[in-house]
């Protein structure tokens, strides 16, 4: 059975629902869950106007992705998991990208992730990452949808 499940966060109630049910997961089966979230930094990485400082915005940035993966590990640790937690930066590669290299690397064999379930226009504006990583993956992906509103 799944022993390294790796979790995709970020701070969307979609991610914390796909967190929670990767929990109950591994607490049935004792694996232990890879939290990671990514930080997109290559918006801010060519300073393309004199008002900002593109440092300045790239610390925020990754202290904002440290604060929801401290987030994820505490929700994680309240369920009786065993977490290990990273920050990937990406330079303007596709986050599905970065996410299923970084799976790959530490050797996960199940990968568990929020998906929207957006279409039609909403898709094609806001792509899916969710989308893009199963495309890629060769390890069993296991996509939890947030319930639609009324």
């Amino acid at each position: 059975m799944y022993q390294r499940i790796f979790v995709p966060v970020d701070d969307s109630e979609t991610s914390n629902l796909a967190l929670a049910e990767a929990c109950k997961l591994a607490r049935e089966v004792g694996a232990t869950v890879r939290l990671v979230h990514v930080v997109d930094l290559a918006q801010f990485g060519w300073g393309g106007t004199e008002f900002l400082d593109a440092s300045e915005l790239q610390k925020s940035i990754k202290e904002a992705g440290e604060k929801v993966l401290s987030q994820a590990q505490a929700r994680a640790s309240d369920a009786g998991v065993k977490t290990e937690g990273v920050i990937r930066e990406s330079w303007g590669d596709k986050i599905a990208s970065v996410l299923i290299e970084d799976a790959k690397e530490w050797g996960a064999d199940l990968v568990v992730m929020g998906t929207h379930g957006w279409s039609g226009l909403m898709h094609l504006l806001m792509g899916s990452v969710a989308e893009g990583l199963l495309k890629q993956a060769d390890i069993p992906v296991l996509l939890v949808r947030t319930p639609e509103e009324d």
